[in-house]
C-alpha cells in the first residue's frame, strides 16, 4: 500500500493525499476516495477507519444525493409494495419535507433539521389553503415523519447513510396538547344515533346501500359492490372490488385494499331484506326506463343503472342526516360505531378484526373501537352493589 503523497499548494500549504479503494457501486463500478489531510499520520488514519469498515460492512461511501433526489427514488421503490392511489397519498404527504428539507444532502440532513421542521409543520405549517398560519393537525405531522422515517430507513439499508436521524423525532408534548385542545376530534355517533338514523332512512331509495355502510363496510367498497358478489339465499357477500376517488377527483376501480380487506361476510337479516327490496326496486326501473336504462352490474346506481361514486354517497348520506335532524358525521366515521358497536357487544378481536377487513386486531381496535359513557353503564351498574346499592336505605 503506497504512502500518503506530499502535496504544496499555490499557497504554500503543504498537504497529504492518498487514494483509498472502497469497494464497488450498486452497478458495479469502483469506488476510489481522495484523502486529503494536514498531517501523513491523519491520512493513514482515515485510511484505515475506510478499509476496516469497508471489512466489517459498515462502510458509507461519500454521495451527493438531496433528500429530494432521495424521495424520488424511494416512492418508485415504495410502487413494489403499494397501489399508485397509495404513492399518490405519500408524494403528497411529503410535499412539505421536499419544500423545506429536500435541497439538503441526505448525508448531510440532522436530527435538528427534522425537529425543526416538525415544530415549525406544527406551529403554522399549512402549505396552501385554509387560514394563514394555520397549524396542521398532529395526527397529520405524525403521518408526514412516520412516511419520512421509511425513506430514511431504506436509505439506511442501502448504505447512503449510516443513521435514521428521524428515528426519535416526535412533535413535542406540549403541542399534542395544544392541538388536542383547539382540534376536537370528529366524535363517531353513539349507537342511539345510528338507530335514530336507520329508523329513518327505511323509505329512502339507497336504504340497503346505507345499512352495507352501516354494518362497517368502507364507502369504496359499498359502490363497489356488485349483484354477483352478493348471495341473497345464503345472506353472504364477498368483498373483492373497491371504486375509489383519488383526491375526490376521479373514479378509480380495483380489487380491495389489502388482502384482508378481501373477505366474505354474512348479511344481518334486515340488510338482506333490504337488497332484496332494492333489487326488485331496480328491476322495476329497469321496465320503466326501457332502452334508457344501463344495466351495469353494480348495487349502487341511478334510477336508469348508471353506476354512483362515494362522493354520491356521501352526499345522499348528508342530505339525510339534515333532514333527519342527526348530527352530521362521515360515512367512515359511522364505520367507527358500527365496529365499536361489535367489540363492546363481545365480538372476539380476530373476528372484529376480520370484519372490518385488517390484519391487525389491534389496530382495528386502537382506531376504530370507541368507549362513551353509555357504554359505560353496564359499569356503573356493577359499582351499584360495590358501593351497596342493594342496601334498604336507613330511616
Amino acid at each position: 500500500m503506497s504512502e500518503p503523497k506530499r502535496i504544496v499548494l499555490q499557497n504554500g500549504a503543504v498537504r497529504y493525499r492518498t487514494v483509498v479503494d472502497a469497494g464497488r457501486d450498486e452497478n458495479g463500478r469502483r469506488i476510489q476516495l481522495t484523502i486529503t489531510k494536514d498531517t501523513k499520520k491523519e491520512v493513514l488514519a482515515e485510511r484505515a477507519r475506510i478499509i476496516a469498515e469497508r471489512s466489517a460492512g459498515t462502510f458509507i461511501a461519500p454521495n451527493k444525493i438531496t433528500l429530494g433526489e432521495w424521495l424520488d427514488e424511494w416512492l418508485d421503490y415504495k410502487r413494489r409494495d403499494v397501489e399508485e392511489t397509495t404513492i399518490r397519498t405519500y408524494r403528497l404527504a411529503l410535499v412539505h419535507v421536499r419544500d423545506r428539507l429536500g435541497h439538503i444532502r441526505l448525508q448531510e440532513l440532522t436530527e435538528d433539521h427534522i425537529q425543526n421542521f416538525v415544530d415549525e409543520l406544527v406551529s403554522g405549517g399549512r402549505r396552501k389553503g385554509g387560514e394563514p398560519g394555520a397549524r396542521l393537525a398532529v395526527s397529520t405531522v405524525e403521518s408526514i415523519l412516520h412516511k419520512l422515517r421509511g425513506a430514511l430507513r431504506r436509505a439506511v439499508v442501502r448504505k447512503l447513510i449510516s443513521v435514521n436521524v428521524a428515528a426519535d423525532v416526535r412533535p413535542s408534548l406540549a403541542d399534542k396538547k395544544t392541538d388536542k385542545r383547539d382540534r376536537p376530534k370528529a366524535k363517531p355517533w353513539s349507537v342511539g344515533e345510528v338507530q335514530l338514523f336507520i329508523a329513518g332512512i327505511e323509505q329512502d331509495r339507497l336504504h340497503a346501500p346505507l345499512l352495507l355502510s352501516l354494518m362497517g363496510l368502507r364507502p369504496a367498497e359499498v359502490v363497489g359492490l356488485r349483484w354477483t358478489d352478493i348471495d341473497l339465499k345464503l345472506a353472504t357477500l364477498e368483498m373483492v372490488n373497491t371504486r375509489t376517488m383519488p383526491g375526490n377527483h376521479y373514479v378509480l376501480e380495483k380489487d380491495a385494499k389489502t388482502a384482508a380487506g378481501e373477505r366474505a361476510l354474512p348479511l344481518p337479516g334486515p340488510v338482506v331484506d333490504a337488497l332484496r327490496k332494492f333489487r326488485a326496486l331496480q328491476a322495476r326501473e329497469r321496465l320503466a326506463a326501457g332502452e334508457g336504462y344501463t344495466d351495469t352490474g353494480y348495487v349502487v346506481v341511478d334510477e336508469l343503472g348508471l353506476e354512483r361514486n362515494t362522493r354520491h354517497l356521501r352526499e345522499h348520506a348528508y342530505r339525510l342526516m339534515r333532514d333527519l335532524e342527526i348530527r352530521r358525521v362521515r360515512l367512515y366515521d359511522a364505520r367507527h360505531s358500527c365496529l365499536s358497536y361489535l367489540a363492546n357487544n363481545g365480538v372476539p378481536d380476530h373476528i372484529l378484526a376480520a370484519w372490518a377487513g385488517h390484519t391487525n386486531a389491534s389496530f382495528t381496535k386502537r382506531r376504530y373501537v370507541h368507549v362513551d359513557v353509555e357504554d359505560m353503564r353496564a359499569a356503573a351498574t356493577a359499582w351499584d352493589t360495590f358501593h351497596g346499592g342493594d342496601r334498604k336505605p336507613s330511616v
